[in-house]
């Protein structure tokens, strides 16, 4: 299944290119590195907010080396549930930085996964699952340019 999300920034792409090639743990909102569970694996917790609360699940997460062109920045991405693997979607994606003007940014992520349980899981996707997907990547795109933003900030001086 595909699945994508973007949110547009009143800031310079080349800015955001620049700081989407630093250091995660400086744009991705609690990100944590894990020595213990995972060697030397990135663990994200990935969901969204319903009701007052939020649905989360704890993620592996790996990045790709940065690639980019003329026209965007992409890093490529996977995650995978660290509990029970089998029960979640492992998800394979490009999160992006591309020029929308000269002062506005798209920042995106285009993913797809595969639902576990087979035709069984297809089915539900189609019915309820393929939202919650949505509505998790949607919120990772909004805390990764939340990130990217306050970095910025930062690396110019403003706080």
């Amino acid at each position: 299944m595909f699945v994508r999300a973007c949110v547009e920034l009143p800031l310079p792409a080349e800015r955001l290119a620049g700081l989407l090639t630093r250091d995660p743990e400086g744009w991705i909102p609690g990100l944590a590195a894990s020595s213990e569970e995972l060697g030397d694996g990135l663990l994200l917790q990935v969901g969204f907010p319903i009701d007052n609360h939020r649905l989360d699940r704890r993620v592996e997460l790996d990045l790709g080396e940065p690639v980019q062109t003329p026209d965007r920045t992409w890093l490529p991405l996977t995650w995978r549930a660290v509990s029970r693997p089998g029960l979640f979607p492992h998800l394979e994606g490009e999160l992006e930085v591309a020029p929308l003007g000269r002062q506005v940014t798209q920042v995106g992520l285009s993913a797809r996964y595969k639902p576990p349980f087979g035709l069984l899981g297809e089915s539900l996707d189609r019915v309820l699952l393929h939202r919650v997907a949505e509505a998790t990547i949607r919120d990772f795109v909004e805390r990764v340019a939340a990130g990217l933003v306050e970095l910025s900030r930062a690396s110019n001086g403003h706080r």
